[in-house]
């Protein structure tokens, strides 16, 4: 388990993988300047979820610590979902479904098949 320490002061557990991925999109929006919100359900600190969220912007330090000294591979298809997040109007809110599938504990597209299917007109 990976930690992304914020402003210095908290620390909030991912695994690796998943840490990964938001490190690329994170680092993306920054380097562009652009500040977003990030949220995700929080199972670590309390005996009952709690649903976190932090403003991620170019003024605040954020640092990513990993567990190991090799980063895992990046899957495009998930950071072009993370991406796509980050760039809403809601923020970047990382689904447990989605943190499973990157974590590799459910088969890859299970989470892009759960996503509701936007229509073309």
């Amino acid at each position: 388990m990976g930690t992304l320490i914020y402003d210095g002061a908290d620390g909030f557990t991912f695994d690796d993988r998943v840490l990964a991925h938001l490190q690329a999109v994170i680092a993306t929006k920054l380097r562009r300047r652009e500040g977003f919100l990030l949220l995700w359900t929080d199972r670590t600190t309390a005996a009952e979820p709690t649903l976190r969220s932090i403003w991620l912007d170019p003024s605040i330090s954020v640092q990513f610590v990993f567990a190991h000294p090799v980063l895992p591979e990046l899957n495009r298809e998930w950071l072009t979902i993370l991406t796509e997040k980050a760039n809403g109007n809601g923020g970047l809110m990382l689904e447990d479904e989605l943190r499973a599938e990157i974590r590799e504990e459910v088969p890859e597209g299970t989470y892009r098949e759960s996503r509701p299917k936007r229509q073309v007109d």
